[in-house]
Order: structure tokens, then C-alpha cells, then sequence
């Protein structure tokens, strides 16, 4: 697995209502160690149906791995990006994903590969909610959910991924 290192903040005790992790490099390689270790945060503080869970984090992968693959294509170096996760009642989730690069454009003239092109359309799908605002510093993508129960204290843990 790959580690997180640089300047990253870092918080997502057990039982925290929020996760975050800053200034992540934007690479494929981080999406996966990120993808890892907010799953494992959302399974230890909150009460989920698998497919739910499976839900909310395939849609935070999609988010991570469009800023690893897309936020600094035209960029000479790799940028950052910043996973940003809070709980609030009642009972609503939103998950934060930004970066610091420029949003390309998607050219459906010179794109071949007709299996490319959904990760929006998939975030909308799995989430209550989902909003992507793109601007000069970078771009950022709101994912919602709610009806969301925290897990019990002491020895319960919520239900995630098998």
C-alpha cells in the first residue's frame, strides 16, 4: 500500500464525525491508500447497509481518481488533492473532493473509448446529492447523503465492504 506523505493533515479518529486528509499527491497510487482509509473511517463511525457503503465509496473513488487523472493533465508537475469528509445531524454525510488544477474539458471528437466519460453521471447516481463546481484554483465536487446513523459506541462498529 501506498503511503501518504508529505504535507497531509490528517484527522478520522474512531467515532469522529469528520475525516480529512490535505494535500494529498494526485496520484493514482494515493486514490487507492485514500479510497482505504476512508472506508475504513466510515465503517468504524457510521451503521451501513454494505450496498450503501459500497455506494458512498465508489463514489468518493470516482471523485479522487478524476482529480488524480484529469485536475493536472496539463500541468508539468503533479498538484494535490484534499479529501474532506463531515457528519452532521441530522443524519447527513457530505464528502468533499478538491484539487488545485484546471478541469480539461472532455472532447467526444478525439476520445475513442466509449466506456470513458461517466464518472459525474455515476457520482450524481450514488449520492443524495452531488454538485461540481470547476473554477480557475481548481475543482471542487460536493457529495451528499443522508439518512445516515452514526455507530453505536463501544464495541459496535458500522457495517462497510466485505
Amino acid at each position: 500500500m501506498t503511503e501518504v506523505t508529505g504535507q497531509v493533515e490528517t484527522t478520522g479518529a474512531v467515532g469522529s464525525t469528520s475525516f480529512r486528509k490535505l494535500g494529498v499527491p494526485a496520484t493514482l497510487p494515493h486514490v487507492a491508500q485514500l479510497r482505504f482509509e476512508f472506508s475504513e473511517w466510515l465503517r468504524r463511525s457510521f451503521t451501513l447497509a454494505p450496498d450503501q457503503a459500497s455506494d458512498i465509496v465508489l463514489a468518493v473513488h470516482e471523485a479522487l481518481a478524476n482529480a488524480a487523472e484529469f485536475a493536472y493533465i496539463t500541468s508539468a508537475q503533479r498538484g494535490v488533492m484534499h479529501l474532506r469528509a463531515d457528519y452532521r445531524d441530522p443524519s447527513t454525510l457530505t464528502v468533499t473532493i478538491a484539487d488545485e488544477g484546471r478541469w480539461r474539458i472532455r472532447d467526444p471528437d478525439t476520445e475513442q473509448d466509449p466506456a470513458r466519460g461517466r464518472g459525474i453521471s455515476l457520482m450524481r447516481a450514488l449520492a443524495d446529492r452531488a454538485v461540481v463546481e470547476s473554477a480557475p484554483a481548481g475543482t471542487q465536487v460536493r457529495l451528499q447523503w443522508s439518512h445516515i446513523q452514526p455507530a453505536h459506541q463501544e464495541g459496535s462498529h458500522g457495517l462497510t465492504l466485505g
